[in-house]
């Protein structure tokens, strides 16, 4: 069986080094050629054909933003970008997501001392997911970022939200945007939303706050003892896991700082089983795009329990992972294509019973 070919492209002959040794000791990989800016690596693609790129996103004579909208445009393939774990890296990171990259990791320290098992693990897996891309699905979210169309729903006529639900979303790779999508078609009386997406620190601050700036809900980075309010969506910190708790006035939000699940921190199933241990059997779940199966089997819990369940079909998720588990065991109850999945809480969560009367309005 052939290796998946992988073009390392950094400014650093230390982190090309690392990366290749890295890449190169896994058996189903192999790093083809290196590249220490974009305009060398620009040839190399045309030689060398990879499978997969590896991207520095801090770059001389040309970052890699610039060059990933190129290669987007010209010629579309996976791209895993090398970040920095900063407030800066993480606002240029999220911009490269949502302009076509598949995936990131954090920029490796030259020595990693017992955490290079880790890293290492982290960068296969996801070189091995890149390679199985849909990458249909790249191309549609880097052309819809050229053009900038979705506007926040304010309000949604004939829509009248119940007042005893919630909506809890799980999401991995692909999920920054999916997230995006799916909440920019929700009005600003939608009932209150958990989410837990895999993010490092640092990004779930600037990922909040970008959420806040772009959809009609208010955004938070969830903070413990937090009331559950309709109109507010509760986004899980890159390092705890957010779950839900009964609190004196309603349910209110919990930050746990335990191991990780599933080997993530937060984790989906974390926060789907919080559901499931309390009862809350009028409750939404969604599964959306991600590496892996966390909060899969944590899905078919809600549904055992009476919770409506949604997952992302696998056309239009990045990797049909997350989903596609839950699919294989029967967790959803529905599964609907990311464009159709705001419409679909809409009409589980109103209380009118003329479904069809939804539309929008300004």
């Amino acid at each position: 069986m052939s290796k998946i070919k992988v073009l390392v492209v950094d400014d650093s002959a230390v982190i090309r080094k690392l990366l290749s040794t890295i890449i190169d000791s896994q058996s189903d990989m192999e790093v083809v050629g290196t590249a220490s800016d974009p305009y060398i690596a620009r040839e190399k693609i045309k030689q060398l054909s990879p499978d997969v790129i590896t991207l520095d996103i801090e770059m001389p004579r040309m970052d890699g933003i610039t060059f990933l909208r190129n290669l987007m445009r010209l010629r579309p393939m996976p791209v895993i970008m090398i970040s920095t774990l900063t407030q800066a890296g993480a606002d240029i990171t999220l911009e490269s997501l949502k302009i076509g990259a598949f995936d990131f990791v954090a920029k490796p320290r030259e020595n990693l001392g017992k955490g290079i098992v880790d890293y290492q693990d982290e960068i296969a897996e996801k070189i091995r997911a890149a390679f199985q891309v849909n990458i249909n699905e790249l191309e549609r979210r880097s052309k819809a970022a050229k053009v900038e169309t979705a506007v926040a729903r304010k309000s949604v006529s004939g829509y009248a939200p119940r007042s005893n639900q919630i909506i809890a979303i799980g999401a991995s790779t692909g999920g920054t945007e999916a997230i995006k999508d799916v909440l920019i078609g929700l009005p600003e009386n939608c009932p209150p939303i958990v989410i837990a997406q895999h993010i490092p620190p640092n990004f779930s601050t600037s990922y909040a706050q970008r959420l806040d700036s772009t959809c009609s809900m208010s955004v938070h980075e969830a903070e413990s003892g937090q009331k559950l309010l309709p109109g507010n969506v509760y986004i899980a910190p890159g390092d705890q896991h957010l779950a839900v708790r009964k609190g004196a006035s309603g349910l209110v939000t919990a930050l746990l700082d335990t191991e990780r699940v599933n080997r993530h921190k937060p984790s989906v199933e974390v926060l789907f089983d919080s559901i499931t241990n309390l009862g809350l059997k009028n409750t939404v779940g969604v599964l959306l795009t991600g590496m892996g199966a966390d909060g899969s089997h944590a899905l078919l819990r809600m549904k055992e329990l009476g919770c409506h369940t949604i997952i992302q079909d696998q056309a239009t998720s990045v990797v049909w992972g997350m989903p596609g588990v839950a699919h294989s065991v029967g967790a959803h109850c529905e599964m609907k294509p990311l464009g159709g999945i705001s419409r679909c809480l809409l009409d589980l969560t109103n209380r009118h019973s003329d479904q069809s009367s939804i539309s929008s309005s300004a």
